[in-house]
C-alpha cells in the first residue's frame, strides 16, 4: 500500500471529481461532529464523520484539454464506422497497415524551411534529457521506419496508417490540436501511376460514404511548375521550399504580405510577377503555353490527367497551379481535395516527396501519398445530411428471473459467446419491465429468459423481439 501521503481520486456521490490527499487519520479528528450517531473515540468523545473540508479537496474541470476531445459510445461507433472504410479502401488497393509510436525524436520535425508545424510541436524534454514531441503527422514516422528496414522490405512498399496527431494551432471549424488521420503511401515507385491510384483510392472511400464529384474535387499541381519559373531568375536552391510554404498561404493572408515574405527569400519583383502570374493559372493548356512542353513539370501533369481517364475520375479532378502544399518535403505533384461549396478547408492532400529520406539521412526512394484527417470530412458529412445512424447492436440480451439463477443466466451467456454471439448479460435482479427497456434501447435481437422451471429441464425461453414470438429451446439446441 501507498505511504500516507499518496495522492487519491474521489468519486463524490453526486458524480462531482475531487482530488485529495490521504493524511494521517488523527489529522481528521478535529473535523468531526457530535451531531449525528456517535462512536467513542480514544479520548471518550463522540465523533462521526463529516465530508472532507475544503483545503483538502479541489475539484476537477471535467472537460477534456482544449482542442482535444473524448468519444463516449455514439462518437466511437462512428468513428469507428469512419475507420473501418479508410481500413477497406486500404485493403482494396492492397496496402497493409502499419502503426508508429505517438512520441517521436523532436529533430524528426524541424526541418530549416519555415514550416508552421515547427511552431505548432507539442515538444517537451523527457526525463532522459532528450528531446521529444507528439506528432504531428505521419509521413517523418514512415520515412524513419523504411530507413529502419533498409532492403529488407521489397520495393514498392504500400503501407497505411490511421494515428493520432497533434499541433497547437489555432481551431476553426475542422480544425482542432489533436485529430486522426488515415494515411496511404508508396515507396519505390518513381512514375506518376503512383500518384494516380492514390487519387483513385481517395475517389473510392468517397463514393463509399456517399460523397460525389458535386460535393468534392481535386486541385492539382507540381512543385516542378515553380521550380521552373524560379529557375529562369537563377533562384537558388534553398529559397525554393521556402518559397513554397510562403506561398501556401495564399488565401489566408493578404497578397501583400505574400509579396513581402517572398522578397525575404531573394525573389526579385520580376520574379515575384511571374511567379504570381502563374500561379493564378487554371487551366493545363495555359501552363504549357506558358513553359512549353519539354519540362518535366507539364509532362507528369499531362500524364496524370490522362490517367486519370482510365481510372475513372477525370470529373473530379482540376489543375489549380496555385496548390503547392505547405510541408517542405514535396518534390513534385501535389493534390488537395476541397469541398466545392467553398466552406470547409481543405479536406485531404498529398504528393511526391522523392527526397525526404536523405533529410534523415537514408538513401532516397522515390515515393508519394497523402493525409486524409477525421475532422472535416465529417464536417463534410453534417453538410450533406449523410451521417450514417450507427446505433449498439447487441444480439442477446439475457436475464435470470430468479435470483438464485445468475450462475445459469452466466452459464448461458457463455455458451453464446462460445459460439461468436454478442451478449448483454443483466448482472442484477432486475424487473422485466427493466430489461424489455435495455433491450431496447440495445437493439437486442433476443431476450432469453432463464426460469426455473425451464432451467431445470434444462431448456431457455427464447423471445424473438421484432416478431414477439417465444420458445422453449433446449440449452444444446441454442444457437
Amino acid at each position: 500500500m501507498a505511504a500516507a501521503s499518496s495522492s487519491l481520486l474521489i468519486l463524490h456521490p453526486r458524480l462531482t471529481l475531487f482530488a485529495t490527499t490521504l493524511r494521517p487519520l488523527s489529522l481528521f479528528t478535529h473535523h468531526f461532529s457530535s451531531t449525528t450517531p456517535h462512536h467513542p473515540n480514544a479520548t471518550g468523545r463522540s465523533i462521526s464523520l463529516s465530508s472532507p473540508p475544503s483545503d483538502y479537496a479541489q475539484k476537477i474541470d471535467v472537460n477534456p484539454p482544449k482542442g482535444t476531445r473524448d468519444f463516449p459510445p455514439e462518437d466511437m461507433r462512428l468513428r469507428n464506422w469512419l475507420f473501418h472504410n479508410f481500413r477497406e479502401v486500404s485493403e482494396l488497393f492492397g496496402f497493409e497497415e502499419v502503426d508508429y509510436p505517438v512520441l517521436e525524436t523532436e529533430s524528426l520535425y524541424i526541418r530549416k524551411a519555415g514550416e508552421e508545424i515547427r511552431d505548432q510541436l507539442y515538444c517537451f524534454e523527457d526525463k532522459g534529457n532528450r528531446r521529444v514531441a507528439l506528432r504531428p503527422e505521419l509521413t517523418p514516422s514512415l520515412a524513419r521506419l523504411v530507413i529502419q528496414k533498409g532492403k529488407s522490405v521489397p520495393l514498392p512498399i504500400k503501407w497505411f496508417a490511421i494515428g493520432q496527431c497533434w499541433r497547437y494551432e489555432r481551431m476553426t471549424r475542422g480544425r482542432r490540436r489533436e485529430h486522426y488521420q488515415w494515411n496511404m503511401d508508396i515507396i519505390g515507385v518513381p512514375d506518376v501511376t503512383g500518384e494516380a491510384e492514390l487519387i483513385s483510392s481517395i475517389v473510392t472511400f468517397f463514393k463509399r460514404i456517399g460523397i460525389t464529384a458535386k460535393d468534392v474535387g481535386f486541385k492539382i499541381s507540381s512543385r516542378k511548375v515553380l521550380q521552373e519559373v524560379l529557375s529562369l531568375y537563377s533562384v537558388p536552391e534553398a529559397s525554393f521550399a521556402k518559397a513554397c510554404i510562403i506561398i501556401d498561404k495564399m488565401g489566408k493572408i493578404p497578397m501583400e504580405e505574400i509579396k513581402k515574405e517572398l522578397k525575404l527569400v531573394d525573389l526579385s519583383n520580376e520574379a515575384i510577377e511571374d511567379l504570381l502570374q502563374v500561379l493564378s493559372m487554371k487551366s493545363l493548356t495555359e501552363l504549357e503555353e506558358k513553359l512549353g512542353d519539354a519540362g518535366e513539370a507539364v509532362r507528369e501533369l499531362k500524364q496524370l490527367f490522362s490517367l486519370a481517364e482510365k481510372f475513372g475520375y477525370s470529373e473530379w479532378i482540376q489543375f489549380d497551379a496555385s496548390v503547392v502544399r505547405g510541408l517542405a518535403y514535396y518534390t513534385g505533384i501535389v493534390f488537395e481535395g476541397f469541398d466545392r461549396e467553398g466552406k470547409l478547408r481543405a479536406i485531404c492532400g498529398g504528393g511526391r516527396y522523392d527526397r525526404l529520406l536523405s533529410t534523415f539521412g537514408g538513401d532516397d526512394i522515390p515515393a508519394c501519398g497523402f493525409g486524409f484527417g477525421d475532422a472535416v470530412i465529417i464536417e463534410l458529412l453534417k453538410e450533406r445530411q449523410l451521417i450514417p445512424e450507427v446505433p449498439l447492436e447487441v444480439e442477446n440480451i439475457v436475464c435470470s428471473l430468479d435470483p438464485d439463477l445468475q450462475g445459469a443466466a452466466a452459464t448461458v451467456a457463455t455458451l453464446l459467446r462460445e459460439k461468436g454471439q454478442c451478449v448483454d448479460l443483466v448482472l442484477e435482479n432486475k424487473p422485466l419491465k427493466w430489461v424489455f427497456k435495455r433491450a431496447a434501447r440495445i437493439n437486442a435481437r433476443r431476450l432469453i429468459l432463464v426460469g426455473k422451471s425451464e432451467w431445470e429441464r434444462g431448456m431457455v425461453s427464447v423471445k424473438i423481439l421484432s416478431t414477439g414470438e417465444q420458445n422453449q429451446i433446449n440449452l444444446d439446441d441454442l444457437q
